[in-house]
């Protein structure tokens, strides 16, 4: 009985040490795994986590032991059947925190590239452009072809300095030189991005300084001279001082800034090709896809890539060749609600894209395809903005702009059927001009100091020798302003519904705004506000009449194109063709008449619907796409359109950005 009992007290014991132990969690997050806590597995978030704050992280890990990769075995063919090994382990490890770094070094092949041939696709006449036909954008093979030897290129490299060593430079914003020209860079170093031995940038949680001479030199280039004017219209400048830093753990985004570095040193130094802004290009948008197939994707990053891949294709030879990411990045950014009232990196993507579909706009003749209207601009001149802050009254002098390059694509090429159905067209648009006219003069007039000029000299009170006046603005954002404004003047007498440019009010309205607009350009030193200033130049330009002001303008685009890289060369042909330079005898008389031609009293124009003029006869234009279509390649730019970008890799994401958006983020 004494043995019953001490064996009933052992079992009892067993009982109560069982019942003690703590019960082993299976599925707990991995959060409480990582620092050791047992974990409640509370639903959406455990108790650890929501007290201490943290992120609840769910999933399942896996140690991975045995990495080592044996061949397949070899199996007989057969007329049946056959079979194919496919090694997915990388891929599946690479999901996994250190679970690629257990694997060897596995060289990326490229397939080699043939050079093509082909012309531009763009063919610009000297009034309307004609409108590129565009089908349903289709994502071509990431590999394109390299530029044709014809394209045209800067004068050659000089001689090479005999050591590899780069030299430390130091940047000025002011300075008239690129700090990588061929002047200042010694040549690239022997690689070629087509050797199966050249690997990509690895994917990496997080890592330390850029430790390659290669893509240090890339990601400089692109701080020092594309961020430059990425930034013009941030004041935060997250492009070329905050994304870059975060760039260190992205390995897409790092790729796409070293891509477009890479790009601007090949068109400014003639030594360094396009071949390897082309592999880190090919990289990043092949990770961008691979991103856009995940639901789970972090749609920030997703769309900065986008945008940044964008500003490649524009500065790309062939833009309509390569674009993968144009309508791309627009979609991106319509998915993280990213408008004007957007902070962060949001307004600064937001504020790029719209910038540059604007100049494309002012350039085609085209509506813009995101209405200004729902893209939140406090209008309300009488708010104030912070001082300083000039950005927010450049936002609104954009807008204002877009509505104007609206008005101008809408210019009706034939007359109503009817008189009274003409009159009613032109009360309404004369009606809109006014309100255009007096939304531009409101905002010169409420605008603050720092956006106007801090000094004006006329020509003949500069030892210059040019023909336009010397303008001094300070700051960037104020350059960018005035050059926006002096545009929307220009375009605004270019259009009045009624009077024409011979008429004196329109001719001296055109010819003020257009040598002020000479002067910024001529006199800056900023190579930031480049490609504001090449778009803006080109309006400014066909109002010149004069020989000496327009062999100006042509050498200033040389030196523009000298400094930054921009293409400009299209522009002389197309301008020589406005001004008649390629007919001689057409250009003596266009000298004759603007010299004879009678010039009306000025006076105070008033519209009287009963006592209407005639509006002026249409100049004689090569045909041109019909008014008023809009931007054909972000028509379709939104992800709710049957033809929306990234068709076959786009799956829609679970989760979006918060609102407001957080620190530069």
């Amino acid at each position: 009985m004494a043995a019953n009992e001490a064996a009933g007290g052992t079992a009892a014991g067993e009982i109560v040490s069982t019942a003690a132990r703590p019960k082993r969690v299976r599925t707990g997050c991995l959060t409480c795994r990582e620092r050791h806590l047992k974990c409640d597995e509370g639903l959406p978030e455990c108790q650890n986590c929501r007290k201490s704050s943290r992120a609840c992280k769910r999933g399942v890990r896996l140690n991975f032991i045995d990495t080592q990769v044996k061949n397949p075995p070899i199996t007989p063919p057969t007329q049946e059947w056959d079979v194919a090994f496919q090694d997915e382990s990388r891929e599946i490890a690479s999901e996994y925190r250190g679970g690629l770094g257990r694997y060897a070094a596995l060289s990326q092949e490229v397939e080699e590239v043939p050079e093509t041939k082909d012309e531009a696709l763009f063919q610009f006449s000297s009034g309307v452009m004609n409108t590129p036909t565009l089908a349903p954008q289709q994502l071509p093979s990431l590999q394109q072809s390299l530029p044709a030897e014809n394209i045209e290129s800067y004068p050659a490299a000089p001689q090479r300095r005999p050591d590899n060593s780069r030299e430390q430079h130091v940047h000025s914003a002011d300075s008239t030189d690129s700090t990588f020209t061929s002047q200042t860079l010694p040549p690239p170093p022997m690689t070629n991005y087509n050797d199966t031995k050249q690997t990509l940038t690895p994917p990496s949680e997080d890592r330390g300084p850029l430790d390659s001479p290669e893509e240090l030199l890339f990601m400089q280039v692109f701080v020092e001279e594309v961020g430059l004017w990425m930034d013009s219209l941030d004041p935060y400048k997250h492009f070329s001082r905050l994304l870059p830093f975060d760039s260190l753990h992205e390995p897409m985004l790092l790729n796409a800034f070293l891509a477009c570095g890479a790009r601007h040193l090949s068109l400014v130094n003639p030594a360094y090709h396009e071949d390897k802004a082309l592999h880190y290009y090919d990289d990043a948008t092949t990770r961008l896809l691979e991103a856009l197939q995940n639901p789970n994707r972090d749609t920030v990053i997703c769309a900065t890539t986008a945008v940044i891949l964008n500003v490649y294709e524009i500065m790309s030879e062939r833009p309509l060749q390569r674009m993968n990411h144009i309508a791309g990045a627009r979609a991106l950014i319509k998915e993280c609600r990213w408008t004007a009232k957007s902070s962060g990196v949001g307004a600064a993507c937001f504020w790029i894209n719209v910038g540059m579909e604007l100049l494309s706009c002012i350039r085609f003749n085209w509506q813009v395809a995101w209405d200004p209207d729902l893209w939140g601009v406090d209008m309300d001149f009488s708010r104030e903005i912070d001082y300083g802050r000039e950005e927010g009254w450049t936002y609104r002098l954009m807008y204002i702009v877009a509505k104007i390059a609206n008005f101008r694509s809408s210019v009706p090429r034939q007359a109503e059927s009817t008189q009274h159905a003409e009159q009613v067209r032109l009360q309404t648009r004369f009606n809109e001009w006014n309100r255009l006219k007096e939304w531009i003069d409101s905002w010169n007039n409420a605008s603050p100091r720092t956006l106007r000029p801090m000094g004006y000299l006329y020509p003949h009170q500069t030892s210059s020798k040019s023909a336009f006046p010397e303008v001094w603005l300070i700051k960037r954002t104020s350059i960018v302003a005035r050059m926006f404004y002096h545009t929307g003047m220009c375009l605004l007498a270019q259009t009045h519904p009624v009077l024409s440019t011979r008429t004196p009010e329109m001719h001296d309205l055109q010819q003020s705004h257009a040598h002020d607009l000479c002067g910024i350009v001529a006199h800056n030193k900023d190579r930031g506000v480049a490609s504001v200033a090449i778009r803006s130049l080109a309006i400014a330009a066909e109002c010149l009449v004069l020989r000496r002001e327009q062999e100006e303008v042509l050498d200033i685009f040389d030196r523009i194109q000298k400094e930054t890289g921009w293409r400009t060369g299209f522009l002389h042909k197309e301008l020589k063709e406005k001004w008649g330079w390629n007919n001689e005898e057409q250009y003596q008389q266009q000298q004759h008449q603007n010299m004879s031609a009678p010039m009306l009293p000025l006076q105070t124009f008033q519209y009287q619907s009963s006592n209407l003029p005639q509006p002026p006869p249409p100049p004689s234009l090569k045909p041109g796409p019909r008014q008023g279509i809009i931007n054909p390649i972000l028509r379709s730019a939104d992800f709710s359109a049957p033809t929306h970008p990234y068709q076959s890799h786009y799956v829609a994401p679970l989760h979006l950005p918060p609102q407001p958006h957080y620190s530069h983020y």
